[in-house]
């Protein structure tokens, strides 16, 4: 398109280009979006995210509203401080956060898989609930989106290997499966330890995951 002579001409310019290009904006931003959403890195709006229930937890001695208070009178050396895989060759941080708020849980997974503050510890039998993240994308700046990608290739019979400051704790794994997080139930409270891993997005996502059911069975001082 030649160069405009006078303002006139500038105007009408303007005018013949001005459709094409906010279709072409509009059809971009579409496109973005769709892509985002389809590898789920588009963010929920966080009021969306603290109302939805991401795994339906039974412990009969707390309630999601109790009193944190009593999180933190558990005693260090009886909360998993490191989960070791050998067939995954893998050894990855567990935190132990206090906050049952979904923002904290989810800040907590950025820096290592997550113990969730409801579930059991070493100090009482029962089951230890451990999340952590799952993503194939292939550049991930943050290794910890990649804590638990291999769990579902555990087989009965596999090992995992979890740490506290001075006790080395060894399960073995009885169960691997895919569920929907709507229908996953996870009993906390049980007469024999136990552990559960879930692959998560977000403490409050509804994404499928990856689930591994594992009982102690034997334990040794570090």
């Amino acid at each position: 398109m030649k160069s405009p002579a006078n303002f006139d001409e500038l105007l009408e310019q303007i005018r013949l280009r001005i459709l094409p290009f906010t279709g072409a904006f509009f059809v971009i931003v579409l496109l973005t979006y769709m892509l985002l959403y389809i590898i789920d890195v588009y963010p929920e709006p966080k009021e969306a995210r603290e109302e939805n229930t991401s795994l339906t937890i039974i412990n009969d001695s707390k309630t999601e509203e109790g009193d944190d208070s009593e999180v933190a009178n558990i005693t260090t050396a009886a909360l998993p401080v490191k989960i070791v895989f050998d067939e995954l060759d893998k050894e990855i941080a567990v935190l132990n956060p206090t906050s049952r708020s979904v923002a904290d849980l989810d800040a907590a997974l950025l820096e290592g898989v997550v113990r969730h503050p409801d579930s059991a510890d070493f100090q009482n039998t029962g089951n230890i609930f451990i999340l952590g993240h799952s993503s194939y994308l292939p550049n991930v700046m943050n290794k910890n989106f990649q804590a638990f990608n291999g769990i579902q290739n555990l087989d009965w019979g596999d090992t995992i290997r979890l740490w506290s400051t001075d006790t080395e704790y060894v399960y073995r794994v009885d169960r691997v499966y895919k569920a929907k997080a709507s229908e996953v139930t996870v009993p906390l409270d049980t007469t024999r330890g136990k552990l559960t891993l879930a692959t998560c997005n977000s403490f409050g996502s509804k994404d499928d995951r990856f689930m591994v059911e594992a009982t102690l069975v034997s334990k040794k001082a570090l």
